[in-house]
């Protein structure tokens, strides 16, 4: 066969090869056909179409595109979230998401070993989704301007940050008028926020944003009914801010307190005080009280507490079974350790990510809140029993 013969032949081949039909099955021409438009830049918010929108773009059965999807989904390319619907893997077409956490941590010697419960659960969850999690940029302290705060949310598009997740501050109005300013201008914005473990502060404050917080209301129940069990029989609650979790809490004792057929005291820790004589006054109170169980809002609480009461020759818990909330590190430091209503900052940090990629796919969607479980940690200070 001459050169010219055999070029015309293999023009002929290739023309037939083109011709024949690919005879695979259709989902995976379908799903072939989505990964390549993913690949090419589609979909880059996390946005994915629903196996309806599959079916009708493709003009196929709700069956074969779910099939497809499910190949996508073996491939890693996406994933199905709960509620929610699909979403691109952030891996899968090159561009990594990118979000921010901002801890409005009240301030004193605590402020970063609190700080890092709730970082350690986020870094986790981001990771386990291919996501960047910025945890430095988006904070702002209580000196900081309306104008400050709102460019922190102009620069938050500028840099494409997808979603805020925010742990508001509780110190004061005026702390809580700088969350105000700070989601505002991130929903002028158009970007996302999950607020986390508690709502902006005030109490009975109707919530506006998506929430994800431990299951504070059960919380309090738990811890009240061990007393209870501990052989407690005047139990007292210390609450603290104005905030939706340290109501939940304080719920949680005022149910189990009804339950048990008995008499509720509920304390406020004085915020305007320092902490030492804050603490002397709240002792002042239980001693007046004669209780012999206190649950207090968090555990730097109980520690000072529990500091005072042993300063004025009184045993914990042989006088004064005390206990709080967080599983704060402070409260497994000393010899005697705190009980606590451990934070779930890991089931947190998941269920905030899936909330704010249900925003983004359903910005309109009514405000949620998510509760996690957290776990009763018994410890030296409220145990009558050695542990």
């Amino acid at each position: 066969m001459n050169q010219r013969s055999y070029s015309k032949q293999k023009a002929s081949n290739q023309t037939r090869h083109r011709m024949t039909p690919d005879t695979r099955p259709k989902y995976l021409l379908i799903a072939e056909t989505i990964e390549s438009r993913i690949k090419r830049g589609e979909w880059v918010s996390g946005r994915f179409p629903s196996v309806r929108d599959v079916a009708e773009e493709h003009a196929v059965s709700i069956v074969t595109a779910s099939r497809a999807l499910q190949v996508l989904r073996d491939k890693g390319i996406i994933r199905t979230v709960e509620r929610s619907g699909c979403f691109v893997e952030a891996s899968a077409n090159g561009v990594t998401t990118q979000f921010a956490l901002c801890q409005r941590i009240s301030p004193g010697p605590w402020h970063n070993a609190t700080a890092a419960i709730m970082l350690g659960g986020f870094a986790a969850a981001a990771e386990h989704v291919g996501s960047t999690l910025d945890t430095e940029h988006y904070c702002f302290g209580p000196d900081a301007s309306p104008r400050e705060v709102e460019r922190l949310a102009k620069q938050a598009r500028v840099q494409k940050i997808a979603g805020v997740f925010m742990l508001p501050s509780r110190v004061s109005e005026a702390t809580a008028s700088q969350d105000e300013t700070f989601v505002a201008a991130c929903r002028k914005e158009s970007i996302p926020v999950v607020l986390l473990e508690r709502n902006l502060r005030g109490h009975s404050r109707l919530l506006q944003h998506d929430l994800v917080s431990g299951d504070d209301l059960a919380g309090g129940l738990a811890m009240t009914d061990h007393l209870v069990k501990q052989g407690c029989h005047r139990i007292a609650f210390v609450t603290g801010s104005p905030t939706s979790s340290h109501d939940a809490r304080l719920a949680g004792y005022l149910l189990g307190m009804h339950q048990a057929g008995m008499p509720s005291y509920v304390l406020t820790q004085n915020s305007e005080l320092p902490a030492r004589q804050a603490y002397h006054q709240l002792v002042e109170q239980i001693l007046r009280l004669r209780a012999d169980g206190v649950i207090c809002y968090q555990d730097y609480t109980a520690i000072g507490v529990i500091m005072e009461l042993m300063s004025r020759g009184l045993t914990v818990p042989g006088d004064v079974a005390v206990a709080g909330f967080d599983d704060l590190p402070i409260g497994d430091a000393f010899a005697i350790g705190v009980t606590t209503y451990k934070l779930p900052a890991e089931g947190i940090a998941r269920e905030a990510f899936k909330l704010i990629e249900r925003r983004i796919e359903l910005p309109h969607a009514p405000v949620i809140q998510v509760t996690t479980p957290g776990r009763l940690i018994v410890r030296e200070s409220t145990s009558r029993i050695k542990l």
